[in-house]
């Protein structure tokens, strides 16, 4: 798993295949409640790419996809959103939200 700390980084990422990127916030208590279940989520789930990206630190990021709440989780494929959920969800939710 992957921390995108800037633009460059979250294109490059998210450009080809299947990925999951958590919009967080160290302030965030529901994003660090969510943590350990998406790292778990991460070891768990095949050829899908994960990354988290800190609203605060890349906001030219988070403004472009309209991240008004967080946790949100975008799934992304070669490049496009395809789903968002927003709100905390325990590692089944996560898995079950990626593979649906």
């Amino acid at each position: 798993m992957k921390i995108l700390e800037n633009n460059a980084a979250f294109t490059a990422e998210i450009k080809s295949g299947k990925t999951v990127v958590d919009f967080f916030a160290d302030w965030c208590g529901p994003c660090k409640m969510m943590e350990p279940f998406f790292i778990e989520a991460s070891n768990e789930v095949a050829d899908v790419k994960f990354a988290k990206l800190n609203v605060d630190d890349v906001q030219d990021v988070a403004q472009e996809y309209g991240i008004t709440s967080i946790p949100t989780m975008i799934v992304f494929e070669d490049g496009k959103e395809v789903k968002r959920n927003t709100g905390f969800m325990p590692k089944a939710g996560i898995i079950d939200f990626i593979n649906k």
